[in-house]
């Protein structure tokens, strides 16, 4: 799960006008909403003062890799299935920002000095709310909508109700809220609402599946295309989890991030990446133990979830070129996948590890930081091979515990309940559970006794590399969660302007948190959940302090995918 541009993310004015550049260009999207963009009112501006600022934040980067070794016919596959991924693109937009395109052109045509940085800015975070500063806007007087593009702008409490009750069939994952004729709210499929769209992208996975080589792949394209036209992703994800080929590809409807009030929509996205077969061979190891660490978590047996499949394949990756949710605002390391519950218990879920972005962001952003904020004499405990192993349990660690559940003899899941705090809670959960597998894998003989001290520095530093996405947003909350939990258990020390990891009580505090957010998890509560976040998703002084020494590092990567200057 996650957390989720490239040059056409507009480093340029060319990329800033081209149909098929970035969040800008939605690929050609046309509005299928025909949204009413009144309430837009008049506004061209204002645009923050420190919009430049703010952009330097994310560092131009060329993420790539060597293509040469795909054959003639892949090749020209991945080249099919870049063009859907720019749809999936365009299709987010959609569902992030309502009237996008309208905002956009204000932007665009804005005579500011500001406005060429403004735009940039509006392409990385997909709409004119700042992702990393609570969606607060940086372009406009428009506040941001708690439900994105997902429902009605002028929801109220009684609407609200009506959505959280499933017999009125509104919280479904693929389908956006809008009203009918008489003002009733009324589910529209996503392959109704965005019907020229997907079928344009059904129809490049079929051209995609004709060219490949491999039956796998083939597979999937076909029913991927089919699921676009009908909303039954079930058998697609199956085919998705066997996919063993050069071209690996993620396509579709997945997280439901950007569902600020209940978390029941899934955004659309994309990656196109190849694979590193002899990489992905040696860490096929870590998925034999899923089952033994499911059975060694920390809650009681009742709590545990034997019934997920232990197939969990894992794929290191290089990205070629990502769409849609992965593109707003930071950039994802790496995702645990498919959600469906159904698929997880059959199969369990694929990990895949997008290696070339790990590597630059452990070089330009989590290597400065530790400089800074970790104590001296615990620096030399950072490694790259630390980030990357705790960045793959994490991921392993969405397919342990909880999933579906039985709250008072009613069958449902873990996200249901949740709502809204199940991104944050979840991703807290992931991180924390990351490194007690590591810590429990360490105990029977994978790693040496070294790893306990590299893994807690580490994973230090990675706590302040991620807080920075703003406590606003899922992956910022959940670190600030563990950051504040464990400073209270002692495991994390404010020391002369620095912190420093107690490597002996780093261990056991981490077990204690991946306790507690499994039993709420389990127990489907939600009000034990509000008051984890509302307790430790917050920005203490020193933390504060900690941040501001990081101003010129960078808080992500902005990606210039090398496939884009090979064409």
């Amino acid at each position: 799960m996650k957390s989720r541009g490239e040059m056409a993310l507009c480093l340029s004015m060319v990329f800033l006008l081209s149909p098929l550049a970035g969040c800008g260009g939605g690929g050609n999207v046309s509005d299928a909403d025909a949204e009413d963009c009144a309430w837009l009112g008049d506004a061209s501006g204002p645009i923050v003062e420190d919009i430049e600022t703010r952009l330097a934040d994310y560092a131009a980067t060329e993420i790539g890799t060597d293509l040469a070794k795909l054959p003639p016919a892949e090749r020209k596959a991945l080249d099919k299935l870049v063009e859907a991924a720019k749809i999936m693109h365009g299709i987010f937009q959609q569902q992030a920002t309502p009237c996008h395109d309208a905002i956009r052109t204000r932007l665009q045509n804005s005579d500011a000095a500001t406005a060429v940085a403004a735009l940039k800015y509006f392409d990385i975070n997909c709409g004119p709310w700042d992702r990393r500063h609570h969606h607060e806007p940086f372009f406009g007087p428009w506040q941001h909508p708690d439900g994105a593009n997902f429902y009605p702008l002028d929801l109220t409490d009684a609407e609200k109700a009506l959505i959280e009750d499933p017999a009125n069939g509104l919280n479904g994952l693929f389908t956006m809220v809008r009203r009918d004729e008489t003002g009733a709210l009324r589910a529209v499929p996503y392959s109704e609402f965005f019907a020229d769209e997907l079928a344009a992208a059904a129809a490049l996975l079929r051209e995609a599946a004709a060219l490949t080589g491999h039956q796998s792949l083939r597979a999937f394209l076909e029913a991927r295309a089919d699921a676009f036209l009908s909303d039954d992703y079930y058998e697609s994800d199956m085919l998705w989890m066997d996919v063993d080929s050069p071209v690996e590809v993620t396509i579709g409807p997945y997280e439901t991030y950007e569902d600020g009030i209940f978390g029941f929509k899934a955004c659309f996205e994309a990656f196109v990446t190849v694979t590193d077969p002899e990489e992905s061979a040696r860490l096929a190891r870590f998925k034999e133990e899923l089952p033994w660490l499911e059975n060694s978590l920390p809650i009681p047996d009742a709590y545990k979830n034997p019934n997920r499949g232990s197939e969990s394949p894992i794929r290191v990756v290089d990205e070629v070129y990502t769409g849609g949710d992965t593109r707003a605002g930071v950039q994802t390391l790496a995702f645990n996948l498919p959600n469906d519950e159904r698929v997880r218990e059959a199969k369990g879920s694929k990990k895949v590890m997008l290696r070339n972005m790990m590597d630059a962001k452990f070089a330009q952003i989590l290597a400065p930081i530790a400089d800074r904020v970790v104590v001296p004499d615990q620096q030399e405990a950072l490694r790259s091979e630390s980030f990357f192993l705790h960045t793959l349990l994490h991921e392993m660690s969405h397919g342990l515990g909880p999933g579906r559940i039985v709250i008072d003899g009613r069958d449902t899941e873990v996200r249901l309940e949740l709502k809204d705090i199940y991104s944050t809670i979840e991703e807290a959960k992931a991180d924390a559970m990351g490194e007690w597998a590591i810590f429990k894998l360490q105990e029977k003989g994978y790693f040496p006794e070294s790893i306990r001290r590299q893994q807690a520095v580490t994973y230090l530093a990675g706590l302040f590399r991620s807080v920075r996405f703003g406590i606003g947003e899922a992956h910022g909350a959940a670190n600030a969660i563990q950051f504040n939990y464990l400073v209270e258990k002692g495991a994390v020390k404010f020391e002369d302007g620095r912190f420093r990891v107690d490597v002996k009580v780093f261990p056991g505090a981490v077990e204690s948190l991946v306790r507690e957010i499994c039993l709420l998890e389990a127990q489907g509560d939600y009000a034990a959940g509000r008051i984890m976040v509302d307790k430790y998703a917050i920005m203490p002084d020193n933390l504060s302090q900690a941040l501001r020494k990081l101003d010129d590092v960078p808080v992500d990567i902005l990606p210039e995918y090398a496939y884009e200057t090979q064409q």
